[in-house]
């Protein structure tokens, strides 16, 4: 055995590989090397990044000089003295994840292949013997059942407009995943993406490619909320410029190619509404392609309105990934399955998923460690006795009221619900700032999700207090405002950019529901439930 055969992963991908892929036809510019972050652990309460990131080795097949290059296969490289086959399994996981068909797991003197189109895995065969581009490319529109020549398949063939160091690889993989149905001929998709991997970044590019291939009209991008709207519309006019705009209830937008809307602008958020403005503007089929975004956070309400007007558009859906529940009430579970197969009956299986564990794990999504705080009310709950022997008050007036008509035994998800509970939110308050003090001091962003606007209120008072108090003790001056309600009550969509944006001011925010699923705000350290979550 000479000493050849006993190289690293990485030399056996250098030495041996490489030279043997380079016979085939494999020229460097059809090579990627795939690299992700380094990802984040969380070990005794402090965050450290892991050493190095996941490297994906990639081949692709371009169709012309200036076309983009389509990852169509992954190669797992082992130690040269291992067995070819050892990869494999680890391989099919990282394909998956990249949207490649084709995996190849080699020592560097023999490889096996795995064909995802058949699900069959090949015998041990000289490395010599591996497919040529040509082949590859083949055996890939067969599977795919395309021709990467034909005019549907012109959008993946389009090059990213600020180029492909600018995306991450899921991004690439699930804008392939898209493209490549509607080179089927089909013309719905829907993405399983983590909040916070960059669904809408995806939808702008894939917008792109999409009108730079020359097949888009007009299209619209769909949120439930004006906040998303104005991201969305900032991410849209970086690459569109004018031609992209938010629809607002007095301007329909009709010259802009690429328009971005609420639920709520086009009278579509509920079954209440009577979808006037859409009916009024935008008549059947004016659209040529849809992007629904955070389609989980609705049920199949009227806003399908949107899609069934628009039959011969091409229709997105973007949504995080589904939860696995464990616990809860049974009406929740029920709205979320709802939910769910609504989307999947509608848009069929998702042609692509990310996971919120992936993400942590490629160094995308920021490790977090999970804090669990109860009291013993929660555990035990509030019975008539105890409200007998500790008095109670009109939360409006404060005048004793009669105990003999509150119920036997209240729970946790009773609290500040139908029962307000001022220790109780003192108690969490002080244990809250406490762990800030332990963990950087008071000056650190966090969201606490209450139970509702009065208890946000009573929540966003304590830590003001428990902040003043600190000042003091400690010689600081205040910085204000420090803890602050953001809901709905108050207008909060308009202190988002203060929380987002201010180093001086809007540490703590006290949101019931305002802050949720696709809010940007990166700078938050604290994520708290003060309200009873479901396990």
């Amino acid at each position: 055995m000479n000493s050849i055969e006993h190289l690293s992963e990485a030399d056996t991908r250098a030495k041996l590989i490489d030279p043997a892929l380079h016979r085939r036809g494999w020229t460097e510019d059809l090579i990627r090397r795939e690299e992700t972050e380094r990802g984040v652990e969380v070990i005794d309460g402090q965050p450290r990044r892991k050493q190095k990131g996941r490297t994906d080795y990639l081949l692709r097949i371009r169709v012309n000089i200036s076309s983009q290059s389509i990852s169509i296969a992954l190669i797992e490289a082992k130690k040269s003295n291992e067995p070819a086959d050892k990869g494999l399994e680890q391989a099919k996981k990282y394909a998956r994840l990249n949207n490649v068909p084709f995996v190849f797991s080699s020592n560097g003197h023999l490889f096996v292949e795995y064909d995802s189109f058949t699900g069959r895995t090949s015998q041990p065969q000289d490395l010599d013997k591996i497919p040529a581009p040509e082949e590859l490319r083949s055996r890939y529109e067969k599977g795919k059942r395309f021709s990467l020549d034909g005019e549907n398949a012109k959008p993946l063939l389009v090059s990213y407009p600020r180029g492909e160091a600018s995306r991450r690889y899921y991004q690439d993989a699930a804008i392939r995943a898209v493209l490549e149905k509607i080179a089927q001929g089909k013309n719905r998709a829907l993405l399983f993406l983590a909040t916070g991997s960059g669904k809408t970044f995806i939808a702008v590019n894939l917008l792109k490619k999409i009108a730079d291939a020359g097949v888009l009209r007009r299209a619209l991008f769909l949120c439930d909320r004006d906040e998303l709207r104005q991201q969305a519309l900032s991410a849209f006019q970086n690459v569109f410029g004018s031609n992209a705009a938010a629809i607002s209830g007095s301007n329909a937008q009709k010259n802009a190619r690429i328009l971005i809307a609420t639920y709520q602008t086009l009278n579509i958020a509920s079954d209440e509404e009577d979808a006037k403005f859409l009916l009024e503007n935008y008549p059947e089929n004016y659209f040529s392609h849809i992007i629904i975004d955070e389609c989980h956070r609705s049920a199949w309400n009227k806003w399908s309105l949107v899609l069934k007007r628009n039959p011969k558009a091409i229709q997105i859906g973007l949504t995080a990934t589904p939860r696995r529940w464990e616990g809860g009430s049974k009406e929740d579970r029920k709205v979320d399955k709802e939910i769910t197969a609504n989307n999947l009956k509608y848009f069929g299986e998702p042609v692509y998923e990310y996971s919120m564990s992936q993400g942590i794990e490629d160094g995308y999504l920021p490790a977090c460690e999970i804090i669990k705080r109860s009291t013993d009310l929660d555990n035990r709950g509030i019975t008539r006795d105890d409200l007998e022997r500790l008095g109670v008050k009109d939360a409006i007036t404060g005048k004793p009221l009669m105990v003999a008509e509150a119920r036997a035994r209240y729970g946790a998800p009773s609290y500040e619900a139908l029962i307000q509970l001022p220790d109780r939110v003192k108690a969490w308050c002080k244990d809250l700032f406490n762990m800030f003090l332990q963990t950087g001091g008071p000056l650190q962003k966090a969201v606490i999700f209450c139970v509702r606007d009065t208890h946000a209120d009573a929540v966003a008072e304590e830590i003001n207090n428990l902040y003043s108090d600190w000042c003091v003790e400690n010689g600081q001056k205040r910085l204000e405002p420090y803890a602050f309600k953001c809901t709905a009550s108050v207008g909060g969509s308009e202190y988002i950019a203060d929380l987002r944006g201010s180093t001086r001011s809007h540490f703590i925010a006290t949101t019931v529901d305002l802050i949720t699923t696709g809010v940007d705000v990166p700078i938050v350290r604290n994520v708290v439930f003060f309200n009873l979550k479901k396990r």
